[in-house]
């Protein structure tokens, strides 16, 4: 896949998370949350041009750096998230300005590590963001996910004693 084709994924992909996250929608713990991460993940993957030939380890340390600061952020995206129950007892989610400073944080932590990489001559693809991506969605919605799993239910009948 071609850079280009990449950065439009990319774009397309966060602007899709971006807006169904800061809307409330009722959340289905039983689907397939992984698939999509799984997909871009092995799009980024089956580039050989992951890591900058030319300075393997350098290349290998950013992008080891940035996975690090995606992994953590997930986390913390997915419990700014606010969860409840509905009326009918489905589990609901929604995105808080929390989210938005979650995003924020990631997109700065990003370019920093970009920055960084430009100022040691080292080429960092958008297949580097494309994984980054796939983490950081896999673990935000591993994280909801668990989270409503968890969530006390209002309709919970509690044992006589």
């Amino acid at each position: 896949m071609t850079g280009l084709v990449n950065v439009l994924v990319i774009i397309a992909v966060i602007a899709l998370v971006a807006r169904r996250q800061l809307r409330a929608q009722r959340l289905d713990t039983e689907r397939r949350f992984w698939l999509l991460p799984v997909i871009l993940a092995v799009l980024a993957l089956r580039d050989p041009r992951l890591v900058d030939q030319a300075h393997p380890g350098l290349s290998v340390a950013l992008l080891a750096a940035s996975l690090l600061a995606v992994l953590a952020m997930g986390c913390v995206w997915g419990w700014t998230v606010r969860l409840w129950h509905g009326k009918d007892g489905a589990v609901w989610a929604q995105g808080t300005r929390a989210t938005v400073a979650a995003w924020a944080g990631l997109i700065a932590i990003r370019l920093g590590l970009y920055g960084l990489g430009v100022a040691l001559h080292v080429h960092q693809g958008a297949n580097a963001l494309l994984l980054g991506l796939a983490v950081l969605l896999l673990v935000r919605a591993g994280v909801v996910n668990w989270r409503a799993r968890t969530l006390e239910s209002p309709h919970r009948v509690g044992l006589a004693g």
